[in-house]
């Protein structure tokens, strides 16, 4: 879920850093390389996981909202509370409900949640079950932003989009990544999709593999994003610092409400069975 809509790209990408020619002086130079890939691993048993297997609101010592109507950099037109009619936990999952309803000068509510100094990582694998809303409007994400902003006000710091998915198209799962040097403002962006069936009938695994060569994204296990660290620099790579993570389906918006808004889908929502978070085995 970018702070702003991107444009799409429609196959895996992978960035590799390439050999520069020769110095004023006659010497050879060699362009910044990126990390070796060491073939990490991940730990077996999540160091931070929520399995909605209580009710009521999200867990409060995991969760927190981002909350307000101010369009979030994408001209979304829903209210972000933090009622319980828009996040609740019931029967084992978590459900986000968009609703047509006036709050705040806003014609819809929803939710969002963060996991800001709650749930904040540096490397590691990110797995979500969820399963998406359906209809015309609607522009869920599964996503994660820097905690820090060490690097400086988006899109310098990063950003990493396991998932998103736009109402209009549906089916089509996409995965991304910002940064200063790699975004749609200046056609560079780093993005992968992929068509699977009933993402909105249906519970999908998406999964982010974090390490400091790559981020790699899965769908069902399936790789289908590849970004590596071509060792130039936070421009580039500002993915060696804390992420949190962040669930929320926006209404609208620049991307999400490209082909308008069909009022006759709501309530519609997003459901999560489980979110976990694995620790990189460091080589």
């Amino acid at each position: 879920m970018r702070v702003l809509f991107l444009l799409l790209g429609l196959s895996i990408i992978t960035s590799c850093s390439g050999k520069g020619g020769g110095s004023a002086t006659g010497t050879d130079t060699i362009a910044p390389q990126g990390p070796v890939d060491k073939g990490w691993t991940f730990e077996t048993t999540p160091v931070w996981a929520d399995e909605f297997n209580y009710t009521g609101l999200p867990d409060s010592t995991k969760w927190g909202y981002d909350i307000g109507g101010r369009g979030w950099g994408n001209n979304e037109l829903e209210y972000y509370t933090n009622s319980i009619d828009n996040a609740g936990v019931a029967n084992g999952v978590l459900t986000i409900t968009a609703k047509k309803e006036a709050k705040e000068g806003k014609n819809y509510t929803s939710a969002r949640l963060v996991t800001t100094n709650k749930g904040d990582f540096l490397y590691g694998r990110i797995e979500v079950k969820a399963k998406l809303p359906a209809g015309r409007g609607t522009w869920p994400a599964i996503w994660m932003l820097p905690t820090d902003w060490a690097y400086g006000d988006w899109p310098r710091s990063g950003e990493v989009d396991i998932m998103e998915h736009v109402g209009y198209d549906p089916d089509v799962i996409h995965i991304s990544s910002h940064t200063e040097a790699y975004y749609f403002k200046i056609n560079t962006q780093k993005t992968s999709t992929k068509k699977i069936a009933n993402a909105t009938t249906e519970f999908h695994l998406y999964r982010m593999d974090w390490t400091p060569y790559a981020l790699r994204g899965y769908i069902d296990d399936q790789l289908i994003f590849q970004f590596a660290n071509e060792g130039k620099g936070y421009t580039v790579w500002p993915f060696d610092k804390r992420f949190h993570l962040l669930l929320n389906v926006a209404v609208g918006g620049d991307w999400g409400g490209a082909n308008g808004v069909d009022d006759t889908i709501f309530p519609t929502t997003m459901q999560v069975d489980y979110v976990r978070v694995y620790k990189m085995i460091d080589k």
